[in-house]
């Protein structure tokens, strides 16, 4: 009889499937955790001072390796932020004396094998990973990336170009301003713990600047090389030993990171943001080191607390009031540097305030009444289970060594910290809560829209201080000027405008181009049509259509606004500037002189030009007198803030001036653009009143 023939004369016999008691999840048992294993690695010095740990694991025909290295970004020069990622980052796509980094990607792309560098706060790194049987060419392309980058100005370029997308793009994500301004509150913005990245810090940067703090931190007595996989010690070393026997560079000895320095920004620091529908919020101070003697209690606490679904934040804030989306937190620890003792969520507009009052109450209840058994016993146990997962792997558990090692802990340093957290008593938590987490001294850092928050901030009864969130302008570089090098360069103005018609030009009062563009979107071309119509001196209007839809602009270097599928909407301040700069770069305008301008010679054909306004642009004319090109800076370009090259070509004669008909537009070296004109119209008669009519 078949399973469905008997279900069928069960269910017509009123028979029923028998009861089975589920138990309760409270019931299952679980054995024990398996101890940590930890494998002893081969240790030895190579002849020119580098360390290295080797492990052998022949579970699967593999090869791994990192070397760490003693440096980190907590060394940039102030005036210099973001060094020591770029030089992470070119270190490896800038390639080598023997390849480039594209060329170095086709080879281990064809090998299923990858090397890659970086560096962080603390440390930095270069490793490898690799099949056994292209260890020895992977390993050969490791050693040359370690220890002779080339550091090549492309790649340089393109770095910087991408901190400058983040840099324009910082403020468009509400959670990450308020993790932002809650780590640079507490540590300080004058640290290097806390301080920003600005345009004028990565601008500074040069290819140089890299290869210095290259050489000053990447030698062998600074670095600890470890490596895990299929193969056999004694011969690894052999290998080791002459692939790095021409690699002797000395340095001094680096000298400790530096310090944090305690303080106590007390208070409320708020962020307005009138575009978001919720509040975001940080909570807390600065934390500890893995190494104090009251880690492990903390940590348990920080469980109690915001750690997970079953955490007190959770259970009240979120799960019995329901103001929170999300919330939780924790005591953080670093190695050398302390961490951060951070309450995160984001709530409803309406109960920012209630929300920031219960998260201290939660704190005050840990720091004055003892947890219970079973809240102690459950973060114990959440605690111990996921430091295991740091050791799951004989891999990871070699890196974590060498990393114990690296910032000077005790071998046993693990052992003990499980120990500790086994050890933890109710008492304990009562204790180091009250001791070490401090409600009076609480940053509080919120992004939101006040007008929403139901109850003003001030009944916190903390001081309320806004926070700015202007990203300050790319600086505007510029030559150094003398009575001569204004001279020469009014000359060349006068140069490029006879150039192109002499007195017609000085005549043209409006005009008005159609042109076509096909900009560089990856391997996306996007074709944009745009008529711009232009009337002396403060007039601007385009219209533009694009893949989604028509946009028209309009600006009077004073207001602007935009007309387009989302709507009428008032043009911000950032695109205003731009558009003003697009005014001030167009030919007619930009050879003209006025009150204010210079035109200042930087060499015998280029001239950079400027105007009371602050915008400011590179030209260059060719033999014949034309502009050849333009050089400026852009803040709204693909990509954020970078420099951007127009170079003109097809010159034709409109109503006795000349002009361009193909402009290629090139940001930070690469083509971004191409543009072609399909006609011009000189004095069209058009009004102000006329370029400010909406679109219907």
């Amino acid at each position: 009889m078949t399973s469905k023939l008997i279900l069928a004369a069960m269910l017509a016999a009123g028979l029923a499937y028998p009861q089975v008691a589920i138990p309760s999840y409270k019931q299952l048992k679980y054995p024990a955790l398996k101890p940590v294993q930890i494998p002893v690695p081969v240790t030895f010095t190579l002849p020119n001072g580098m360390k290295v740990y080797l492990l052998e694991n022949h579970e699967l025909p593999l090869v791994s390796g990192s070397a760490l290295v003693r440096t980190g970004n907590l060394f940039d020069p102030a005036d210099k932020r973001g060094l020591a990622d770029f030089t992470g980052q070119v270190m490896r796509s800038g390639g080598t004396s023997k390849k480039t980094g594209d060329e170095i990607d086709t080879e281990l792309e064809n090998m299923a094998a990858s090397v890659e560098s970086q560096i962080g706060e603390s440390s930095g790194s270069v490793g490898f990973s690799c099949l056994k049987e292209n260890s020895a060419k992977v390993m050969a392309i490791f050693k040359d990336v370690l220890t002779s980058p080339e550091f090549r100005q492309d790649k340089l370029d393109f770095a910087v170009n991408q901190s400058r997308s983040g840099i324009s793009r910082r403020n468009d994500d509400a959670g990450g301003i308020a993790q932002r301004e809650f780590a640079n509150t507490v540590f300080g913005k004058d640290s290097p713990y806390g301080w920003t990245i600005e345009y004028e810090h990565i601008d500074r940067i040069t290819r140089a600047d890299l290869q210095a703090f290259y050489r000053r931190y990447f030698f062998p007595a600074n670095i600890r090389l470890s490596l895990s996989g299929d193969f056999n010690a004694a011969e690894m070393r052999a290998t080791l030993e002459t692939l790095f026997a021409d690699w002797t560079l000395k340095q001094p000895p680096v000298p400790p990171f530096p310090e944090v320095k305690k303080q106590t920004p007390k208070g409320v620091f708020s962020a307005e943001r009138d575009d978001v529908t919720q509040t975001f919020f940080e909570i807390g101070h600065i934390g500890g080191l893995l190494k104090d003697k009251d880690y492990a209690a903390l940590q348990v606490a920080g469980t109690i607390l915001g750690s997970g679904f079953s955490s007190r934040l959770m259970a009240t804030v979120r799960t019995k009031l329901g103001y929170a989306y999300s919330i939780g937190g924790g005591w953080g620890a670093g190695f050398d540097s302390p961490g951060l003792f951070q309450i995160s969520g984001s709530t409803k507009s309406a109960t920012t305030v209630d929300t920031i009052r219960v998260v201290r109450e939660e704190v005050e209840k840990l720091r004055n009444q003892p947890v219970t058994d079973e809240e102690l016993a459950t973060a114990k146990d959440s605690t111990r289970n996921s430091f295991v997962f740091n050791f799951d792997r004989p891999t990871k558990t070699l890196n974590r060594m060498v990393l114990y090692e690296y910032f000077g802990y005790p071998k046993d340093f693990m052992f003990e910290y499980q120990k500790a957290v086994q050890n933890v008593t109710k008492a304990d938590i009562l204790r180091v809560a009250k001791t070490h987490w401090r409600t009076e001294d609480f940053t509080i850092v919120t992004v939101g829209n006040p007008k929403e928050f139901g109850k003003s901030l001030d009944e916190l009864k903390l001081p309320v201080q806004k926070i700015d969130l202007t990203i300050p302008d790319p600086p505007k570089k510029k030559a150094a000027a003398t009575a001569e090098s204004l001279a020469k360069g009014l000359e060349l103005a006068a140069k490029a405008r006879q150039a192109m018609g002499g007195g017609p030009v000085a005549l043209v009062k409006a005009f008005e181009v159609d042109r076509e563009m096909e900009l560089q979107n990856g391997d996306t071309t996007i074709k944009v049509g745009q008529t711009m119509r232009v009337v002396y001196p403060n007039f601007l209007r385009q219209e533009q259509k694009l893949p989604f839809g028509r946009i028209t602009v309009y600006c009077d270097t004073k207001t602007g606004w935009m007309v387009g599928p989302q709507g009428n909407i008032p043009m911000q301040a950032a695109v205003l500037q731009q558009v003003k700069g697009e005014l001030f770069r167009t030919p007619f305008l930009l050879l003209t002189p006025s009150p204010g301008k210079q035109f200042n010679a930087v060499s015998a054909d280029t001239a950079d030009i400027t105007d009371a306004d602050g915008n400011a642009a590179r030209l260059t004319v060719g033999a014949d007198g034309l502009p050849q090109k333009l050089t400026y800076l852009s803040t709204v370009m693909a990509g954020g803030a970078s420099e951007v090259t127009e170079i003109y070509s097809d010159w034709r004669e409109v109503s006795g001036v000349q002009l361009p008909y193909k402009i290629l537009i090139e940001q930070a070296g690469k083509k971004y653009a191409e543009m072609k004109i399909s006609g011009y119209r000189l004095n069209t008669g058009a009004s102000p009143e006329d370029l400010a009519r909406k679109p219907q």
